[in-house]
């Protein structure tokens, strides 16, 4: 048992030294202590040897090897006080007594013992000082005999020199004691609070690289959308531009102005996009003058969400649906478009998200399926509103426009129906075709 917890260091470590001490001021302090008791007690086994009949050599030897047990305090603190408990009729190690006591309740040894053993110290005190309390009345009393103290002062003198002995040692190893737990304990919330903190900050850290990551597929996914579709039907109108400029004239001039129409209308899409995107970023910024700790991370975040709500507003709507179609009709595609329901506005983010979804659809229709017939369905619903691009196999007749492929296409409707906790279905139909469907909710359940 183990005991004081003197020996720990400031910083609550172990003890890791040599035998029991964890520090070199410790042993020296010890062995100092351990020199001063076995000297008085040295000196008290003359008394000791002359009052038991003892050669005063064996009462000499007897004493140093008592005091020399405080040595040991911090390891066997009771083993200190029971010693000095067992010598105190012999009147020899009143120092060992006190540091016993002290050390005794500084360390760790459960209450009820040290209660116990304190308790046993003090009524061996007790007794040896009233027997000599007594003696030195009765001897008093011989050499004067007008001396005549009442019976209070027997009792009381040795109440009081009992007292002076132990309360001091017992009290002020309690507090040490309790100090000394209450720093370990601070200790240890300090060490658990730097745990949590660095815990907070790698998860903080995988949060914003998270974040980071999915603003990446945001922004991909929002030019995807935008440079594709124009782009391809681009790509398809310069490859008619191409087959009828020698034939038709004037097909190849109508061509030749709705490739411009889409280019511009693709730089200005992007230009929109970029726009946001960079004026998001400035908001995000700090001043010149102002330290980057000086801006919070809320408004980063507020500025994040302003830009993509922009985004949300000025994007494309469920209202130009009948252009979009009208403008895959231009370039050959025979597209059929069918409403169901009643028409009505929704959320900009849904009627984005529906705009998209026809939108690369019909883009890999021009893509993989040139000439095939395609339907286009968008049913309102009460509560939803579904949509479904579903072309036939490709004529195997009309020129191929040789539009690359990423393959993000799909990955990309599915992304943002599912963020708005839809319903996203796609694959080859029986006919040789392909169908892309998909539900987005609305209302409440959007939200």
């Amino acid at each position: 048992m183990t005991a004081t917890g003197a020996h720990q260091d400031a910083t609550g470590m172990t003890p890791s030294g040599r035998w029991w001490w964890g520090r070199r001021r410790s042993a020296v302090l010890d062995i100092g202590l351990a020199a001063v008791s076995s000297l008085e007690c040295g000196m008290e086994g003359v008394a000791f040897a002359d009052q038991a009949g003892l050669p005063v050599p064996v009462g000499v030897l007897f004493g140093l090897v008592v005091g020399a047990v405080l040595l040991v305090r911090r390891r066997w603190p009771m083993a200190v006080v029971l010693v000095s408990i067992a010598v105190t009729p012999a009147e020899m190690g009143f120092l060992m007594g006190i540091v016993g006591l002290y050390t005794l309740a500084a360390s760790e040894v459960p209450r009820r013992i040290t209660a116990a053993l304190a308790g046993m110290s003090t009524v061996a005190v007790f007794v040896v000082t009233v027997v000599r309390v007594r003696q030195d009345v009765a001897q008093a009393d011989a050499g004067q005999p007008d001396f005549d103290p009442s019976g209070w002062y027997v009792p009381v003198m040795a109440v009081f020199l009992t007292l002076g002995l132990n309360a001091p040692p017992v009290l002020f190893g309690l507090y040490i004691g309790a100090r000394r737990r209450l720093m370990e304990s601070l200790r240890e919330r300090a060490d658990s609070l730097e745990q949590e903190l660095s815990l907070l900050a790698d998860r903080a850290e995988q949060r914003a690289q998270w974040a980071r990551q999915e603003e990446r597929t945001r922004i991909a996914r929002e030019m995807h959308d935008v440079v594709a579709h124009r782009v391809s039907l681009m790509v398809v109108h310069a490859a008619a531009l191409q087959a009828v400029a020698l034939k038709d004239p004037q097909k190849a001039v109508k061509n030749a102005a709705l490739v411009g129409d889409m280019g511009r209308q693709a730089l200005t899409e992007l230009r929109e996009m970029l726009g946001v995107l960079r004026e998001g970023a400035v908001a995000a910024v700090p001043s010149a003058g102002s330290p980057v700790s000086a801006v919070p991370l809320a408004a980063v975040g507020r500025a994040a969400a302003a830009a993509a709500e922009a985004a949300s507003e000025d994007g494309p709507c469920l209202d130009a649906l009948e252009e979009l179609v009208e403008q895959s009709r231009q370039a050959g595609a025979v597209v059929e478009l069918t409403v169901l329901g009643e028409v009505r506005a929704y959320a900009a983010e849904v009627e984005r998200t529906a705009y998209r979804v026809v939108q690369e659809a019909l883009t890999n229709v021009h893509k993989h399926a040139a000439g095939a017939k395609v339907v286009v369905r968008l049913a309102h619903r009460e509560a939803e509103v579904a949509m479904q691009v579903e072309n036939g196999p490709s004529d195997a007749e009309a020129a191929d426009a040789l539009l690359p492929s990423g393959g993000n296409g799909l990955v990309g409707m599915r992304e943002r129906v599912t963020r708005l906790g839809g319903v996203f279905v796609s694959g080859p139909t029986d006919g040789g075709g392909f169908r892309v469907s998909a539900v987005l909710p609305v209302g409440e359940r959007a939200a």
